[in-house]
């Protein structure tokens, strides 16, 4: 219905697309909507049926756009394949999921020929290339253009009546201990959350919605859904690193972006980019949208200043659609408080969205006040939030009796409903019976003007039980000119007790980070273990 709707009354709106050699392809939301229904047809062609699970590996591409709604429309499940996990990982997904075909994109056949072996229900691939399937270099069998599949289905549907609860996709979480965990999505879900996203955002017919996020995860955060529910422009960075990228700031400039997702470990390099243009892009009324970890108020208000472009606070995960909380400052804040004050909420991970209720609690499940003093562990509930894993015996700790899902946060909620996550509750640092932050204490060190990145964990100590320690990542001109001492003198002069400070500060060239871009502290803490007992 979302697609539907879209071709329908927006048919004429753009959806664009960055290909390979810097090139753009673009088409129409009618384009597109014409694809998918042949896309459904090929599916039924090869034998898939209602309810089967058919795996994506692909980039942010108008590709990916036709299979998001193409493989759901047709009554079979879409299995987000995270292309940054391990072989092992990637098949254990496949399997677990029981997918019976996967769609690959040329460039990443050597993740697929990697867990072909492994994976035991998997019955064809279908390549996503321009060329010849005859000129397609793969050990994968059999393989399948998709483009020929695509001209030889049938160029209409009857779309099958689903019920609205049965499985639109699934994504697998990415946690740092154990095996992925798959959620399932509805079709109820998506569309609920897709119209929670487009109202929170201020989605419009009039934006231009930059999909930084990948598509392969938690939905892409369910922006594509969203933009198309608005009839928004939408504008696909297909690959992209990390480390390059400047195309992505001009593309923003060249399409004119109004609205954007991404992470902070996205949005902090291309600050860095756009610091060293010598004409300043104006993004002036441009939203952005950031999750994952939460950004940097020197990022938040850098950008803001050179650019024009609010960062916006968001948080959500994979168990959660994703979006759960929006930072927006409401008028009666704004007009009261005072420049520093502002900057300093945006901090927080802002109020739930409308149909989520959003509350934390005391370890024996008691209800904590909203004083933004009191923390708990933050727990949420709603129509698009997971009920239970799928084939996970031994999760169903992480489910109320009374349908929350226990986040694994720690966090408060002020009297404005703010909520502000302090730390992953396992990554609270107790010290001598004293709880730190380090979260706080990460962005308060990135807060340097020295600083690139920084990672805070706790390890155990002889005395204290644990000690907080922190890996510092410098700017590359900052290298050698920053010492340990600065970094603590820059803590002692924002709101943290001497007691409360590293002993350890390590200067490196990089943190480790998660599949999805989230510091790796499982990692830190089993390289680091020792620190302090071996310097007893």
């Amino acid at each position: 219905n979302i697609i539907k709707h879209g071709a329908r009354n927006f048919g004429k709106q753009q959806i664009v697309t960055r290909k390979a050699d810097g090139s753009m392809h673009r088409y129409t939301y009618q384009d597109a909507y014409a694809r998918i229904k042949r896309l459904a047809n090929a599916l039924y062609d090869l034998g898939v049926k209602i309810g089967d699970r058919v795996g994506v590996l692909e980039w942010n591409t108008y590709r990916y756009y036709e299979m998001d709604f193409g493989i759901p429309g047709s009554g079979a499940v879409l299995l987000q394949m995270n292309l940054r996990l391990s072989p092992p990982e990637l098949s254990f997904v496949v399997n677990h999921a029981e997918a019976q075909l996967i769609f690959v994109d040329e460039t990443l056949i050597p993740i697929a020929e990697a867990i072909a072996p492994l994976c035991k229900t998997v019955r064809g691939w279908v390549i996503l290339t321009d060329k010849k399937l005859g000129d397609v270099k793969t050990k994968l069998t059999p393989i399948y253009s998709y483009e020929e599949i695509l001209a030889a289905a049938k160029d209409d549907i009857e779309w099958p009546n689903l019920d609205e609860r049965s499985a639109y996709a699934a994504c697998y979480t990415t946690g740092t201990t154990g095996n992925p965990k798959g959620v399932y999505y509805s079709h109820r879900n998506v569309y609920l959350h897709s119209a929670a996203i487009a109202l929170s955002g201020e989605l419009s017919y009039r934006d231009c919605f930059f999909q930084i996020v990948p598509m392969f995860h938690a939905m892409g955060w369910g922006t594509p859904q969203a933009a198309t529910m608005a009839g928004s422009k939408l504008l696909l960075p297909g690959r992209y690193t990390a480390t390059d990228l400047g195309p992505l700031v001009e593309i923003m400039v060249s399409e004119k972006v109004t609205v954007g997702d991404g992470a902070p470990a996205i949005f902090m390099p291309m600050f860095e980019y756009i610091k060293k243009m010598d004409v300043k892009p104006d993004f002036r009324g441009a939203r952005l949208l950031s999750g994952a970890t939460e950004p940097p108020v020197a990022l938040m208000k850098g950008l803001y200043d050179l650019t024009g472009a609010e960062i916006i606070h968001a948080y959500g995960a994979t168990e959660t659609t994703p979006l759960v909380t929006i930072n927006r400052l409401k008028p009666w804040l704004e007009e009261t408080y005072s420049e520093e004050q502002r900057w300093d909420i945006k901090r927080k991970q802002g109020y739930a969205v409308v149909g989520l209720d959003v509350k934390i609690a005391d370890p024996t499940g008691k209800e904590l006040p909203w004083d933004g003093k009191a923390s708990g562990e933050i727990l949420i509930r709603g129509p698009w939030i997971a009920a239970k894993y799928y084939n996970a015996p031994g999760t169903e700790g992480q489910f109320t009796a009374d349908g929350y899902w226990k986040s694994g946060d720690a966090g408060t909620i002020d009297e404005e409903g703010y909520v502000k996550i302090t730390d992953r509750v396992k990554d609270l640092i107790k010290s001598g019976g004293e709880w730190i932050s380090s979260v706080d204490m990460e962005n308060e060190i990135v807060s340097h003007p020295a600083v690139a990145d920084a990672a805070v964990t706790g390890v155990s100590h002889p005395k204290w039980e644990e000690r907080p320690i922190a890996l510092v990542v410098l700017r590359p001109d900052q290298k050698e000119k920053v010492s340990k001492e600065d970094i603590l003198a820059h803590l002692m002069s924002k709101k943290f007790a001497k007691w409360q400070l590293p002993e350890a500060v390590m200067f490196v060239d990089a943190i480790p980070k998660t599949s999805v871009g989230k510091i790796d502290k499982k990692v830190i803490r089993e390289q680091y273990k020792d620190i302090y007992i071996a310097s007893k």
